[in-house]
């Protein structure tokens, strides 16, 4: 049955639809799929701003910030020394009418248990009953239950308060985890719920707080979802809640320790009164160094601090100047605890609904893509997603996060695919002429010319390319023995091969002069490492020969040797010819060089041999070997010739002890040492020809003493 072209189309159009939303939300993209509640976040507080009074906050913070450790009497003295304080400020909170406190921060030891030496005892010892005063208050506010501590659970070494803390608050009874839910990028967006502890299931601290504030008992079922005092709390995460920040910094009340402490210390139960009354109070750190979080909340951070009136002004508010895209981890379990008594959690579409939504975008992304032309289409998109952009803000105003990620990528997806199946299926003839003309022109030329509309000029430009010249060897004689027939079969197969591997290693095939190819790396595609390229292809076109040699039926009566002379420098390429008729292709010096030391392998029984500055460029990812110093028909100046055995890791051992023989013969060569470097180069003269060869010719000249005018220099008259 053949289908109709329209009813072709619109299957298309449909399955790229589809395809596009179920890629994105698919696993591979789960890393930005978090990135819509963090761009939710930052716009609703752009559009909205603060959405309510800080004062009306359930949840107030107790900060121990930079001007709690300026301050007397804490300047200078480590944490565990405060404890008489901290108890001092937390009876007076709770005195206040504060509902419940929490403790974000662990002190883990006491230092009454100190062991350092201290006089003739132990320091501990000395300051026995240090944290009388704080224990006492922890014992009195957990007989009321109005104190939870703090704990980090771990899978070997957890931290908890000091063993005197936990006995005060009669242990787990009222001591609750801090652990948070981390998405893949690192990024704090989920609280957990509760975690199995003792084969029982234990609120976290936040839903703790939130439940002894409220006066209800929280309730999981078997998956893990928790019910408050009547509110089912959403999660799309098994076990977890969505956390729903506000923006800036001003969302949750914080009070610096010091000042409170001063407070306390002048018997001020005013402002404990009308500050404290009623909240849910939680002691933890805001300094820049400890315990930052990176949270959904990372694009609509504001500048921390202690912010509210102040009780005192005994001490000077120290407050931070910049922005940072991290918070405090208190104020994680601040929102989380005015989230839960506030019932605002947000709620997360699951991932059907997200593939509805995506689906729907992408839909009518490929849609505008089909009827209108594309620039239209990409305005016409571009409107779409600030429209559903805005939509979904104002959804998240009121605690519904709407994908915004997934759909964007979907609708952006849908519509390049879309795009380019039209433009695959209104360009044939463009396509038929690109492919018929690749044939015989470099694919880079054709795209340059297809892409420019105009015909191609005469011209050219200088640049820096490197030359690749192989051969055959012994390719007359081959070529006398085999039918016309047969040597174009075994050539098409051959110049195939090798034409693979050089442009698989970006070389452009200049062209071919019966069994030789000339090919250039560096043109007309720039390519910052032609020279290196140009010794990979030069080393796989050997190994791609070996094989042939070895598994093809026409190389089974004919094995081909070949010789490869590779060369860089500045190059005219271009488009060379007439008029009428042109070819784009490569012209200098270089080029015949390198030609000239394809020709060199033969005086030297070698493959691939390579000039000095070929081998400059190319680095030491090859293994080399300076082969001779030569001049070369056609030049005057002398240079430098290098074989490329192998890549640097590939070198065997016998190879680099062929190699440090070598060296020392040409080096004893050039010193005119004949008798030591002949000693040198037969060494290695049995497996390495270019050593039976310096060898012989040392030999030579031992015998016969060159005169004071000898030059170490080799000059080759053939090509």
């Amino acid at each position: 049955m053949r289908i109709r072209r329209n009813t072709r189309n619109q299957m298309v159009i449909a399955a790229i639809a589809l395809v596009c939303a179920a890629a994105s939300v698919s696993p591979v993209v789960r890393p930005i799929r978090g990135l819509s509640l963090d761009l939710l976040t930052a716009l609703r507080w752009e559009m909205f701003g603060r959405r309510q009074d800080p004062a009306t906050s359930p949840t107030v913070v107790v900060a121990i910030d930079e001007e709690s450790l300026r301050a007397a009497p804490f300047k200078g003295s480590p944490i565990l020394t405060w404890t008489g304080e901290i108890g001092r400020v937390l009876t007076a909170t709770l005195e206040g009418g504060a509902r419940v406190a929490g403790f974000d921060v662990v002190i883990p030891a006491s230092i009454e248990q100190s062991e350092i030496p201290f006089g003739e005892n132990m320091l501990g010892e000395k300051v026995r009953g240090f944290d009388r005063d704080f224990l006492r208050a922890l014992a009195g506010a957990a007989t009321n239950g109005k104190v939870v501590l703090g704990e980090i659970l771990g899978d070997t070494h957890p931290v908890r308060p000091s063993p005197g803390q936990r006995i005060a608050v009669r242990q787990q009874q009222n001591i609750r985890a801090l652990n948070v839910h981390t998405d893949h990028d690192d990024v704090v967006r989920r609280l957990p719920l509760s975690f199995p502890v003792g084969g029982a299931r234990v609120p976290s601290l936040a839903v703790e707080l939130a439940a002894r504030a409220t006066g209800a008992t929280p309730e999981f079922d078997n998956s893990g979802r928790l019910t408050l005092a009547g509110y089912r709390v959403p999660g799309r995460v098994p076990n977890t809640m969505t956390l729903n920040f506000e923006g800036g910094a001003e969302d949750i009340p914080t009070f610096s320790f010091a000042d409170l402490r001063n407070c306390a210390t002048g018997g001020n139960k005013d402002y404990f009164k009308r500050w404290f009354d009623g909240k849910v109070v939680i002691f933890g750190s805001v300094l820049d160094v400890e315990d930052r979080r990176m949270t959904s909340k990372r694009f609509a951070t504001g500048i921390e601090g202690a912010r509210m009136p102040r009780c005192t002004s005994v001490s000077t508010p120290v407050s931070s100047i910049f922005r940072t895209s991290t918070i405090a981890g208190v104020y994680i379990h601040a929102t989380a605890v005015n989230n839960l008594i506030s019932r605002n959690v947000v709620v997360e579409p699951g991932p059907l609904a997200r593939f509805l939504i995506s689906a729907l975008f992408a839909a009518l992304a490929a849609i505008a893509a089909w009827l209108l032309r594309p620039v239209v289409a990409a305005l016409g998109w571009t409107v779409l997603m600030v429209s559903g952009i805005a939509g979904a803000t104002v959804a998240f105003n009121h605690a519904l996060a709407l994908p915004i990620a997934e759909p964007f990528l979907a609708s952006l997806i849908a519509l390049a695919s879309t795009i380019g199946f039209r433009f695959v299926v209104a360009d044939k003839d463009r396509r038929l002429l690109q492919k018929s003309f690749a044939l015989y022109l470099a694919p880079h030329v054709i795209n340059r010319m297809l892409s420019s509309n105009k015909l191609p000029e005469l011209g050219g430009e200088t640049r820096n390319v490197t030359v690749f010249f192989s051969d055959i060897e012994g390719f007359s004689l081959i070529a006398e023995k085999m039918s016309p027939d047969g040597l174009m079969a075994l050539m098409n197969e051959y110049l195939s091969a090798m034409t693979d591997v050089i442009e698989g290693h970006g070389g452009y095939v200049d062209k071919y002069i019966g069994d030789s190819i000339v090919a250039v790396f560096g043109a007309p595609a720039d390519d910052p490492d032609h020279a290196a390229n140009a010794a990979r292809a030069a080393l796989d076109c050997c190994t791609q020969l070996a094989e042939l040699n070895a598994s093809s039926a026409l190389f089974s009566e004919c094995r081909l040797a070949q010789r490869i002379g590779i060369n860089s420098g500045e190059a005219l390429v271009g488009n060379f010819g007439s008029q009428r008729r042109f070819n784009y292709s490569v012209m200098s010096d270089a080029v015949n060089l390198a030609s000239r030391l394809e020709g060199a392998n033969k005086f030297y029984g070698t493959t691939i041999i390579a000039s000095e500055t070929t081998v400059a460029l190319a680095g030491a990812a090859f293994a080399w070997r300076e082969l001779d110093a030569i001049r070369v028909k056609g030049r005057n100046q002398a240079l430098k010739i290098y074989q490329l055995l192998t890549h640097a890791t590939g070198l065997a051992d016998a190879q680099a002890a062929s190699i440090a023989n070598y060296a020392d013969g040409l080096a004893h060569w050039r010193a005119r040492e004949f008798e030591l470097a002949a000693t040198c180069f037969e060494r290695s003269a049995d497996i390495d020809r270019p050593a039976a060869l310096f060898g012989q010719r040392a030999r030579e000249l031992v015998e016969h003493p060159p005169g004071a005018d000898w030059d170490p220099i080799r000059t080759l008259q053939e090509k």
